[in-house]
């Protein structure tokens, strides 16, 4: 009896037939709520985070013609391959087909094989390293607020100096309590507050860019990047390693069909998604410019890596000080954007694993107020531990812009090019060597060799910033 139902809901999934009566989605889950607007603010939150602080250090190694061409480039090639995973989380049919709940499934039903393994060891594999660069980034945040006050109140000669790690500490045990929101669906609040703080700070160190160019205190900007006093190869490796901090902060494909698998079914989920791409990259593509351009032209050669932070502005100080406060909440919520997928999927595999222990699936209710706050003690435990190794990690190796282009370069080839293309591929039932294979193919091979040099290029960062820092010592 148990099998013909089972059956009877799968021939209902495949003719797209949605049972609304008792709650449920057409794949037994709990019903879906998100809209093209949670989705949007998810992809926000997601893309325009860490990596937008990079941005005009970036352009500053690549200058204005290649660093400008890099930030469309990758927006653009970002759009249309989310556009072709979007496709793919309904299969045969785009509209009607089998839900795929996550990327390894999306990428399982549609290539078969293996190929799914290899794409969940990246997948979870670059969330986890942003896990740690997001602790990094909050930490840097919070102590550049101490080094502007201290500046302001001592002169900017003054010595001013912190550890990063009380911090790193705190921010990991408020993400120990934010963790325990149970899943993607239930984020929606925390990714709209996350994405107005991506605005704030992004708009925040724009004016004072712009405003320190209108006074007359721009630095000299090159057509191509790279101090005038730089040798030719570190020149070189810091070109590749900022093709790294953009391609990272381009980067959410990695999330795109969790997104996706929040959205109501009516409208088509893929159309949803496709729309909210082209909000949320459209948005992200004007803050980069825009956060980019300013703070070249304020700082030209010598932009930090990161105009907010404390070799950034020290002035006016409580503007400085509002917008590394918008950077700390915006990662608050950045984190968990990024961090649920993990969380999902090992908690799915224990939950088939053990099915009947109660340590693994029941739920407690907890009231707090006229809120109902479900309590698992796995859910718990599990996800206590990957935020602490997280925080250890990152206080063993904080180093910003290498950690960003490493991530980047780990990221963005399969995740956002090989998988959605080759998923395309398959799916389409695209010839080989036609022209439209080629095209793919091209597009599949270039960005290939772009992730092995800027992964390259962030090892050699990362090995020269081991040189000067001990683990657990860093000061800044």
């Amino acid at each position: 009896m148990e099998i013909e139902i089972k059956r009877e809901e799968e021939e209902d999934t495949e003719l797209g037939v949605i049972e609304n009566d008792d709650g449920l989605d057409d794949d037994g889950k709990a019903k879906r709520t998100g809209t093209i607007w949670t989705a949007s603010a998810h992809i926000i939150t997601a893309v325009v985070g860490a990596g937008v602080l990079s941005l005009a250090w970036a352009l500053a190694q690549l200058g204005w013609i290649i660093g400008v061409s890099a930030i469309i480039l990758f927006a653009s090639v970002t759009l249309y391959t989310s556009n072709l995973l979007a496709d793919c989380y309904r299969s045969p049919d785009p509209v009607t087909g089998k839900r795929n709940h996550t990327y390894m499934e999306t990428v399982k039903t549609n290539l078969g094989g293996k190929m799914h393994m290899i794409c969940g060891l990246v997948q979870y594999g670059n969330l986890s390293g942003a896990a740690i660069g997001y602790t990094i980034t909050t930490s840097i945040s919070v102590v550049s607020i101490q080094k502007v006050n201290c500046f302001h109140k001592n002169g900017v000669e003054a010595s001013c100096k912190f550890s990063n790690n009380p911090y790193m500490i705190g921010f990991g045990i408020v993400e120990i309590f934010l963790s325990q929101i149970p899943n993607f669906h239930k984020l929606s609040w925390l990714s709209i507050i996350a994405a107005i703080m991506s605005f704030g700070y992004a708009f925040i160190g724009a004016g004072l860019s712009i405003a320190t160019k209108i006074e007359g205190g721009g630095r000299s900007t090159y057509l191509f990047g790279g101090s005038k006093e730089q040798n030719s190869v570190d020149k070189l490796w810091n070109m590749f390693m900022a093709l790294g901090n953009i391609a990272l902060a381009s980067t959410y494909t990695q999330i795109a069909i969790d997104i996706q698998d929040s959205l109501k079914s009516s409208p088509p989920e893929n159309k949803v998604m496709k729309m909210a791409n082209k909000i949320g990259i459209s948005t992200m593509t004007f803050i980069f410019l825009l956060s980019a351009c300013s703070g070249y032209a304020a700082f030209g050669s010598n932009t930090p890596g990161s105009i907010l932070m404390s070799y950034g502005f020290k002035e006016p100080f409580w503007l400085v000080d509002l917008a590394n406060g918008f950077i700390i909440v915006h990662l608050m919520g950045a984190y968990q954007v990024l961090t649920q997928p993990i969380f999902g999927a090992v908690e799915t595999l224990v939950r088939q694993k053990w099915p009947e222990s109660s340590f693994v699936t029941k739920e407690y209710p907890i009231n707090i107020g006229k809120m109902i706050f479900n309590f698992n003690f796995f859910r718990l435990v599990w996800r206590t531990i990957f935020v602490m190794v997280a925080t250890i990690l990152a206080m063993a190796m904080p180093f910003f812009n290498e950690m960003l282009a490493l991530l980047g370069a780990m990221a963005f080839w399969p995740l956002v090019i090989y998988f959605p293309v080759e998923m395309f591929i398959a799916k389409q039932k695209i010839k080989k060597l036609t022209i439209k294979w080629f095209g793919l193919q091209t597009l599949n091979f270039v960005f290939m060799l772009v992730s092995i040099v800027v992964a390259c290029a962030a090892i050699h960062g990362l090995n020269q910033a081991l040189r000067k820092y001990k683990p657990f010592m860093y000061r800044m």
